[in-house]
């Protein structure tokens, strides 16, 4: 069984909104319903728990009632990596693929790839390669280039067998060590985290310009995808 868990915490400060950037809305419909849509499509995905704030508990409820694959809210941490451990305790599934809610354009096809590769590498993350050119500072100079070849922009969704991450977030805890993402709980731990391809349109919505390359993208699947 596979869980697929929605990290929906976000704020809509960057927005310049005064709630929940997730329960914004594009083409009529709020953010995070995209991104159920996708993991209700996506058909190795069993269940979908979420992630949220208290305060935005009831609206979330709402919005994820007509999807069947729906279990629960479950209430959110003070930061991602708290509400990632916190949910990871009401998921049913032997496999979790946490997503980012804020990523509502993520394709059932990339989501499904990411599980497929973490069942035949033990975990797995969607990733892109950059296209810029990445340097390394310090004090606002740069020391390094990095090799373009071998650095890629790291997305979700990001796949693992939920006893391992469940461990790795417990010894995080223990350290009182703070991670961007599940990944680097796994790296410190000496784990091997599969890059599955993800895709340049599985953007993160954080400014309003985002929202609107979000409506064109939209726009453009808008049958394929049937909304």
């Amino acid at each position: 069984m596979v869980t697929a868990l929605i990290v929906a915490g976000g704020s809509g400060s960057r927005m310049g909104a005064d709630k929940n950037k997730l329960l914004l809305t594009l083409l009529g419909k709020p953010v995070i319903w995209y991104t159920l849509l996708a993991f209700e499509k996506a058909s190795c995905i069993d269940e979908i728990v979420i992630a949220a704030r208290d305060s935005d508990r009831r609206e979330m409820e709402a919005i994820a009632a007509e999807f069947s694959k729906f279990s629960l809210v479950c209430s959110g941490g003070a930061t991602r990596q708290e509400s990632v451990r916190r949910g990871l305790m009401h998921c049913g599934g032997d496999i979790v693929a946490v997503h980012d809610g804020a990523r509502a354009l993520v394709s059932p096809e990339l989501i499904c790839r990411c599980v497929e590769d973490c069942r035949k590498f033990g975990a797995s993350a969607a990733g892109v390669v950059t296209k810029d050119t990445i340097k390394l500072t310090e004090d606002g100079f740069i020391t390094a280039t990095v090799d373009r070849e071998k650095a890629v922009s790291i997305q979700t969704p990001q796949v693992f067998f939920k006893e391992e991450l469940i461990a790795a977030h417990e010894r995080a805890a223990e350290d009182s060590f703070p991670a961007t993402d599940d990944c680097m709980l796994l790296e410190r731990l000496e784990k091997r985290v599969r890059v599955s391809e993800g895709s340049y349109e599985n953007i993160k919505l954080t400014t309003p310009e985002d929202m609107e390359l979000a409506e064109k993208i939209l726009l453009r699947y808008k049958k394929a995808i049937d909304i």
